[in-house]
């Protein structure tokens, strides 16, 4: 079994790779790995074991497509993580996400097609549906995205159903809540807020606050997609849902887990667009698949907040690259 995964030394994907060397899921105990990545400010190759004897590093970028080609040829499976992730970058510049998110994921699924890879799966994300005042997404609910980082995504989901309805490729779609863990960039609210506390400093909260978000841990979500690879439908979407919590709420969990006060908390001008609220209905991944998360909320944010006390010499360069 030869197993691609793309923007595999990201967060997420860094988190999928690690769980298969570890031999956590079944049946791929003995799967050759291949990372792609293009090592942007995102990717970190610390992220990675420096040497194991079923990994391959190769760095390129998913929208280079001779590169892309030849990295892809002889792979059975390709998870798709790699994608420009952060909604105030795309703000301010819109077109690198276009170009990885969009024409990134055609080019991937192109060379799968040339390659005769098995089945891919395309990791997306719930922003792709807009904001939801009450209620909750089901995977058909048509997509409204707000932010151009959301847009690019949706545009690569609709892509990946191009190749599966146009040309047979097997492709399924994961839709994810917002994920929290070890190794998440420092740009992200849950690590901006846990290193900017650990370093004696405040913390920025979008206007009043009450924006809702649902959180996942990155190893149930990680979970997710291995279940959707191995037991979903090709064609298929799969929504990935998490614990529901305002920003302000989040905020207090973490100034308790890092022994500050509510007079830590900075109000800052809301970001354009600011998405009020997302919920995805995950009864789909549940009921057809099997899905259970494993890891609880309040076990999981101590316990990154505690990983995040003991790494400084991971996180402390990337706060200096800022």
């Amino acid at each position: 079994m030869r197993v691609l995964v793309t923007g595999g030394a990201g967060f997420i994907g860094s988190s999928y790779v690690r769980a298969l060397l570890d031999g956590e899921y079944p049946g791929y105990e003995d799967a050759l790995v291949t990372v792609v990545d293009k090592l942007t400010y995102a990717g970190n190759r610390a992220n990675l074991p420096e040497r194991h004897e079923r990994l391959r590093f190769v760095v390129a970028d998913i929208a280079d497509r001779e590169a892309l080609q030849a990295v892809v040829r002889g792979h059975d499976e390709v998870v798709h993580f790699a994608a420009e992730s952060h909604v105030d970058r795309s703000l301010h510049d819109a077109s690198a996400f276009v170009r990885t998110n969009v024409e990134g994921t055609q080019s991937l699924l192109d060379a799968c097609l040339r390659a005769e890879v098995r089945r891919v799966v395309h990791v997306s994300t719930d922003e792709v549906y807009g904001s939801i005042d009450t209620g909750a997404w089901t995977e058909s609910r048509p997509l409204l995205p707000n932010s151009p980082y959301a847009a690019s995504k949706a545009g690569g989901d609709l892509i990946a159903r191009a190749y599966w309805r146009s040309y047979g490729l097997d492709v399924r779609v994961t839709r994810c809540s917002n994920n929290y863990g070890p190794y998440q960039h420092v740009e992200k609210l849950i690590p901006l807020f846990v290193t900017n506390l650990l370093s004696g400093q405040p913390v920025p909260l979008y206007g009043d606050g009450r924006n809702v978000r649902e959180w996942v841990h990155v190893e149930d979500h990680c979970r997710a997609v291995q279940l959707v690879l191995t037991e979903g439908k090709a064609g298929e979407v799969y929504n990935v849902g998490g614990t529901s919590l305002s920003n302000r709420e989040i905020t207090g969990h973490l100034l308790e887990l890092c022994g500050a006060d509510r007079s830590q908390v900075r109000s800052v001008e809301d970001r354009k667009g600011h998405d009020f609220r997302y919920s995805v209905d995950d009864a789909k991944i549940r009921t057809e698949l099997g899905h259970r998360p494993r890891v609880s909320f309040p076990d999981g944010l101590a316990e990154v907040v505690r990983w995040y006390r003991e790494n400084p010499g991971w996180w402390k360069p990337l706060r200096a690259s800022q």
